[in-house]
Formats: structure tokens, C-alpha cells, sequence
């Protein structure tokens, strides 16, 4: 057995952009699942306010997914021009790991008042922990050096702006927060506006998206299959289990029927086209394109707050099956649908800005958002509800197989 030495300090010089065979490491994958406990709070949340029909939980989810979001995407990038495998980049990354265990333990905080000390805290070391991160970068690339120092200045700057925002008046939240994230997403645009990109890697960022859409693929499952055993558990007379638990009261009646099947059927069409609908095409093809970096980094904002979402909307719909929903079943169907249009609206718009495509090519995305739409108003209940957005979501994967195999043509098979 070969044991390799992790050397306790290394340059941090830029990788190669073009490396062969560059995937992602056990620590990426680690950091991915450290901030999935983030995602399944803030989800635990939005689900519990939809089914209490407070529907002004979707402003906490928008906010506390912004800070997730923001740290992870920050952290990946990094790693693809930086990633030196020394103890120091190891440390820093647990530090940034612990951070987003921290602001996941004050998501239920921030969701009741509308602000949090433990979320901001958690958010603080998650980017002084880049502030670091940068500051090694500059003081082993002087290529980069500039870049690098700009990163950390910046963040620094905004992370202080973040924790005086503690203090801020109740009535200056969304304004405040909104100037805020501005002025995060300025920081990137500055920076690599000043000497040109960080050396990323396009295959290796396309594959860290693609399992972090994964990751949030299956916390939707989790939240579906949590809200099932909690329907199961109240039939049987026993107390549900877990974060996805609908915190109210079951009915008598509880218990998994036949009414749930189509719920169940229809929630495993929406995730199954999900995937099907983000794998549709090779994605580093998108980065390597200069004027779409941008727009697929920052797009991605949509495409894993929307699919998150449909794991709570799914979890809420079980709820009002179950008669343990304060909500009104047309509320949680269009939550539903709503989730899965903007994902795939989200999709739609990077693949048609990447092919160049105007408005027109958006029309079959907006037809099947108005079939989504109109399915959750019109059905006559919500399992029904769930599995007509399901067989929308299913139609457009059917759709693009069947035209993508006939502009292919027949397959030639080897004798």
C-alpha cells in the first residue's frame, strides 16, 4: 500500500487550464455534501412555510440561497485555477465546510425574524476563508497577483458591509440586501475585468455544477420520500422523523392511499426530467465560451434555487394529501409548477444564449411554463396537480429526443 504525502506548504501557482483527465477530488466532493446540510435546511423551511400557507417564506429561501449559493460558487471557481493540495488549502476548506454548518444551524433563525447573527456569522467564515484563500493566490502567482488581491479586498469589504447590516433597521432588510448582493456580484466582474480570468478549467467547473445539480436532485427525493415516511409513521401511530416533517397535526385518515399515487408518480416524472433536461447537453461547451461565463456561473442561481424548490413543493403536496397542510391545494400546486418552470426556463435561456438564439427560441419553454401553469389551476386535486406538471415536464424530454434523434439521423452500427 502507497501512501501519498500531503505537503504541509506549497505554491499556490495556477493550474493548468488544459489538464488531461482533471476531476474532481474527495475534498470537492465532500465540501459539495458539507453544503447540502445548508440546502435541506433552507429547504426544510421553505417547505414548512408552504404548508402553513405562509407563503412569505419564499423571501428567507431567496435570501439564505443566495448566501449558499454565493460561497459554493466562489469556492468552486477558486479551486479550478488554484487548487494546490497543500495542508494550508485542505485547512481552509474546512474552515469554509464549518462555516456553512454554521449558517445552516441559523436558517430556522433567520426564516423567523428575517435576520440571523448565526447565518451572517457562518457567511463571515465562509468568506474570510476566501479572503485567505486569495491572498495565498496572490503570493504565489504574481501572473494573477492583481486579480487575487482584488478578489480578497472585495470580499473583505462586502463581508464587513454584511455584518454592519446586523444592526440596519428592520424596514432597510431587502433594500440593504439587495445593494449587498450587488455589490457581491461586482466583486468578480472587477476583478477578472482588471486582468483577464483565473486559469478555471471548463470540464472540470462543468462537472462540479453538474454534481452539485445532482446533490440538489437528490435532496429533492429526500424531501419527497421524509414527507412520505412522516405520512406513513402518523398512520401507524408513531411520531414522523426529520426536517421535511410537516410540522402539523396529522388527519385520522392518515396513512399512504391509493390518492398518493399519482403524487408519488408524478413528483418522480418532474425529477427524472430535471436531470434528463440538464444532461441534455455538454455543458463545458458553455464555459469555454467567453461571453457565457458569466451567464452560466451566475444563471446556475436559478437552476438550483428552483430545483431545491420543487423539493419542498413536493413535500408540501404530500402534506395536503395527507390533511396535514394549512395551505390551499391550488397555493402548493402552483409553488409546484412554478419551481419547475423557472428551472427550466433557467435551462432554456443558457442553451439559447449559447446558440445564439433570440426570443423565438425561448417559445417552447414558455408554452410548456403555461401548460405547467394551467395544469396546477385546473386539476381537480393536487396528487393530480403533481402528476399533470410531471407529464408536461416528461413531454418536453420526449420532445427533444425524439427531434434531437431525427436531425441526427439513423445510427450506423458496426458490423
Amino acid at each position: 500500500m502507497s501512501i501519498v504525502p500531503v505537503p504541509l506548504r506549497r505554491a499556490v501557482t495556477a493550474r493548468d487550464p488544459h489538464e488531461d483527465g482533471r476531476v474532481s477530488t474527495p475534498l470537492e466532493l465532500l465540501f459539495d455534501l458539507v453544503f447540502v446540510v445548508a440546502v435541506a435546511s433552507n429547504a426544510a423551511q421553505l417547505h414548512h412555510g408552504l404548508s402553513a400557507g405562509h407563503y412569505g417564506t419564499v423571501l428567507g429561501y431567496v435570501l439564505t440561497w443566495f448566501a449558499i449559493w454565493w460561497a459554493w460558487m466562489n469556492y468552486t471557481w477558486f479551486a479550478s485555477a488554484y487548487d494546490n493540495d497543500d495542508v494550508g488549502f485542505r485547512l481552509l476548506t474546512f474552515v469554509i465546510m464549518s462555516g456553512a454548518l454554521v449558517l445552516a444551524a441559523g436558517v430556522p433563525q433567520l426564516f423567523d425574524s428575517g435576520n440571523s447573527g448565526v447565518v451572517v456569522a457562518g457567511y463571515a467564515v465562509m468568506r474570510f476563508g476566501m479572503v485567505a484563500m486569495w491572498l495565498r493566490a496572490a503570493a504565489g502567482h504574481p501572473e494573477g497577483r492583481l486579480t487575487a488581491l482584488t478578489y480578497a479586498g472585495g470580499i473583505a469589504a462586502v463581508q464587513v458591509l454584511w455584518i454592519a447590516r446586523l444592526w440596519a433597521p428592520e424596514g432597510w432588510l431587502v433594500a440593504t440586501f439587495v445593494l449587498l448582493v450587488g455589490a457581491e456580484l461586482a466583486v468578480p466582474l472587477l476583478a477578472e475585468g482588471r486582468s483577464g480570468y483565473t486559469p478555471f478549467h471548463p470540464h472540470h467547473i462543468a462537472e462540479r455544477y453538474g454534481l452539485m445539480t445532482i446533490i440538489v436532485l437528490g435532496e429533492v427525493i429526500l424531501a419527497a420520500v421524509a414527507a412520505v415516511q412522516g405520512v406513513i409513521a402518523a398512520g401507524a401511530g408513531s411520531e414522523g422523523g426529520g426536517g421535511h416533517t410537516a410540522p402539523f397535526e396529522t388527519s385520522a385518515t392518515a396513512g399512504v392511499t391509493w390518492g398518493m399515487v399519482p403524487l408519488i408518480v408524478g413528483g418522480l416524472l418532474v425529477v427524472f426530467s430535471l436531470w434528463w433536461g440538464y444532461f441534455a447537453r455538454e455543458n463545458a461547451e458553455l464555459v469555454e465560451r467567453e461571453r457565457m461565463v458569466w451567464v452560466f456561473g451566475y444563471g446556475h442561481y436559478l437552476v438550483f434555487a428552483s430545483i431545491a424548490a420543487v423539493g419542498s413543493a413536493l413535500a408540501a403536496a404530500v402534506d395536503v394529501v395527507a390533511g396535514s397542510s394549512e395551505a390551499s391545494p391550488r397555493g402548493i400546486a402552483l409553488a409546484l409548477a412554478v419551481s419547475v418552470v423557472v428551472a427550466m426556463l433557467a435551462l432554456s435561456a443558457l442553451h439559447a444564449l449559447a446558440d445564439g438564439g433570440g426570443l423565438a427560441s425561448l417559445a417552447p419553454g414558455l408554452l410548456v411554463a403555461g401548460g405547467c401553469v394551467l395544469v396546477a389551476l385546473l386539476a381537480p386535486s393536487i396528487a393530480w396537480a403533481v402528476l399533470g406538471v410531471g407529464i408536461v415536464a416528461a413531454g418536453v424530454v420526449v420532445h427533444k429526443v425524439v427531434v434531437g434523434s431525427a436531425a441526427a439521423g439513423p445510427v450506423e452500427v458496426a458490423a
